[in-house]
């Protein structure tokens, strides 16, 4: 039964790695269809190799700081057949997979913060870039919110009352992954021709609808592994999670429909809304209190990514601050508030210790993105020049467009 049940739960954590994994195809295509055609390529070839250079920053050096777990020993090991001091890992190659699925995790990082310096970020810093925030920057704050080490955990029980509780990533995938965006977007800048010189907005519209519908498909889909596969065990998985998720999703929908007035970018993108901010709470709260958090998430993306672009100027391509920085954000803080007893939720969660790691966790990944990309920007740059901005990521930096018949019919 032991065997069986082990198992069990390696085909349960690896169903959920590969549909995390399937987001990630999600990302490609909701920025291939953001994008302006001159740079549909760059964005489809970036995902990939982000997340192949996240992959290997995860497996030497990541995951070792966030669990104290390393995969330098023999194969016989790592499938719980032998042990070795200091090494000790579950049957059936269990911790393998749990490894892939949160790997799967941290790249989403990267992913995040490519639609924010979309059009005209150059190829091999962010390479870089992502190299630092997978294999040292995120797994710093996963260390004290999933890992709990470093005692921080143990601290806000004590003095706190409760755990900072993020069940499958609001703040620790989404809000940092956002707000190092906004710190990558602000060093990087505008793009050329997105504002006039009296501060006007220039309209670069999405290129392809029906690509950032599927993006945003392929995500939400995804997402139910993301969330309800953060259990980790059979024993430990709830139908509650995913009605949450359901339910903050149809919230951000609709919220988001309501607010711009049936603009099909800003639906799209208000059901990732309100799956952003259930992740926290999504193993606690009543259906209600979700679906009243996907509202919340849906309404405050449009506001915000309208403000952005037409109030701060601050040229964030598809939005991922506002998504990603600030519903996360909104979803850590409220689990402390829908996750209590007192309005339907299972407990276990207070308002202010999700308020501290929250802040904690936004603050410090504001810092990271200003630090990151501002160390890269001094030493190598981080932008494409002008010309080859105006060409297109996909020609200056791939020698190829996305559509080269049409381009073959014009020379």
């Amino acid at each position: 039964m032991d065997a069986t049940r082990t198992g069990g739960d390696v085909l349960f954590i690896l169903m959920g790695a590969v549909l995390v994994l399937a987001m990630h195809c999600g990302f490609a295509f909701l920025e291939v269809g953001t994008v302006r055609k001159k740079n549909q390529v760059n964005a489809l070839v970036k995902i990939l190799t982000d997340f192949a250079v996240s992959t290997l920053a995860y497996f030497f050096i990541g995951y070792g700081i966030a669990y104290g777990v390393d995969f330098l020993v023999s194969a016989t090991v790592l499938v719980g057949q032998t042990s070795v001091p200091g090494h000790s890992f579950a049957p059936h190659g269990y911790d393998l997979v749990k490894f892939f699925f949160l790997a799967t995790f941290a790249a989403a990082v990267p992913a995040i913060v490519s639609g924010g310096i979309a059009e005209r970020a150059r190829f091999i810093p962010q390479l870089i870039a992502t190299s630092v925030l997978v294999g040292l920057a995120y797994p710093l704050y996963e260390a004290f919110a999933w890992g709990e080490r470093f005692g921080l955990q143990a601290w806000f029980e004590a003095s706190l009352g409760y755990k900072f509780h993020d069940f499958a990533g609001s703040v620790v995938v989404h809000a940092v992954g956002g707000w190092i965006g906004l710190g990558a977007v602000l060093m990087l800048g505008n793009r050329i021709g997105r504002y006039r010189r009296d501060g006007s907005l220039v309209a670069m519209p999405p290129s392809n609808i029906p690509f950032l519908a599927l993006g945003a498909w392929i995500l939400s889909v995804g997402w139910f592994g993301f969330n309800v596969m953060s259990a980790q065990t059979l024993d430990a998985v709830s139908g509650l999670v995913a009605l949450n998720s359901l339910m903050a999703m149809v919230g951000g929908i609709l919220a988001a429909l309501i607010v711009s007035r049936g603009d099909p970018g800003y639906v799209h993108n208000g059901a990732l809304a309100g799956l952003v901010a259930i992740c926290a709470g999504s193993d606690v709260m009543h259906p209600i209190g979700a679906l009243i958090t996907g509202g919340i998430a849906g309404a405050l993306f449009v506001w915000a990514f309208d403000r952005c672009q037409y109030n701060w100027r601050i040229d964030d391509v598809l939005g991922v601050w506002p998504l990603h920085g600030l519903c996360g954000m909104t979803g850590g803080l409220l689990c402390g508030v829908f996750g209590q007893t007192a309005l339907g939720g299972l407990g276990g969660v207070g308002l202010v210790p999700q308020l501290v790691g929250t802040a904690a966790g936004v603050g410090y990944a504001f810092a990271v993105g200003l630090l990151v990309y501002g160390g890269l920007k001094l030493t190598m740059g981080i932008r494409l020049d002008a010309e080859k901005e105006r060409r297109g990521a996909d020609l200056a930096i791939h020698r190829i467009t996305a559509y080269p018949e049409d381009d073959a019919s014009k020379s």
